[in-house]
């Protein structure tokens, strides 16, 4: 038989915006990349478009572009988050708001906050801003985790790539980390940490698409090695290529059935709150 994904599955990178904010977004994707998202749908609508695909469980994302926008936005997520069940976050942080570890230590209070997202394509600092540490170790307090898009797929500025992520593990080498893409375009070196870091895991946004200039280029072993450092994210809705192809990428590897299992379903659920 060949293998399959669980008949349910988490989806563990999903990006939730309110409307207008998410219209913004998908005309800057057009105007910066020249990138047309296919799947414009609005929160409610993109939660249903998962749920009839059989994502049961959710986690989804947002990120402030600038000061003063993360408040408006965390008050967002607790009401979305109270409106739908199977549904948690990773919430909005900037270090330039003031008060903002006061703001960020609030809204991880919430049970379905798992963390923070820092999405530093967007914004003019660096991974290892000392601005940031409070907000490191008030994670690591919380027990809870951070996704950094740190590396420099599927596009890059000067705030991103591994070397800036070492400096960070330098300082905090337990800190508990998702790297998004694979640690893209630098799938070796990030993969690499791996074996280091054992808070540290990979999720699998735009990185099986069948678009060659990004697409993981380290083979099928490394993923069964790391089988259990891997989490399946879609990056949906904000994708330019049908969501579908990546988990028929994946499929046509023909890894174990517990690879499937484990990225699809049981790393993803160890991580929600029991």
């Amino acid at each position: 038989m060949n293998p399959r994904i669980p008949e349910k599955i988490i989806d563990f990178h999903v990006h939730l915006f309110p409307d207008k904010l998410f219209e913004a977004i998908w005309r800057q994707f057009e105007h910066d990349y020249d990138w047309k998202v296919i799947h414009q749908l609005y929160y409610r609508e993109c939660i249903d478009y998962l749920r009839e695909r059989n994502v049961e469980k959710i986690v989804y994302c947002n990120y402030a572009h600038k000061p003063g926008v993360a408040k408006s936005l965390n008050e967002w997520n607790a009401k979305v988050l109270d409106e739908y069940d199977d549904l948690y976050c990773l919430a909005a942080f900037h270090p330039g708001d003031e008060g903002c570890i006061a703001s960020a230590r609030d809204i991880l209070s919430h049970p379905k906050v798992l963390g923070i997202k820092l999405q530093f394509l967007v914004t003019d600092f660096f991974p290892h801003d000392p601005r940031l540490f409070d907000l490191y170790e008030l994670i690591m307090e919380k027990g809870k985790r951070l996704l950094m898009h740190i590396g420099t797929g599927p596009v890059a500025n000067d705030c991103v790539g591994l070397e800036y992520f070492l400096n960070v593990l330098e300082r905090y080498p337990d800190l508990p980390v998702t790297v998004p893409h694979m640690g893209g375009l630098e799938f070796k070196g990030f993969m690499d940490l791996l074996d280091k870091h054992e808070n540290l895991m990979l999720d699998t946004a735009f990185s099986f698409l069948p678009w060659d200039n990004v697409r993981y280029d380290q083979g099928p072993e490394k993923l069964e090695k790391y089988k259990n450092r891997i989490l399946y994210g879609s990056d949906f809705p904000n994708l330019i290529l049908p969501r579908e192809g990546e988990i028929d990428a994946m499929l046509e590897m023909k890894l174990s059935q517990e690879f499937y299992d484990k990225v699809f379903w049981e790393n993803g659920v160890g991580l929600l709150p029991q």
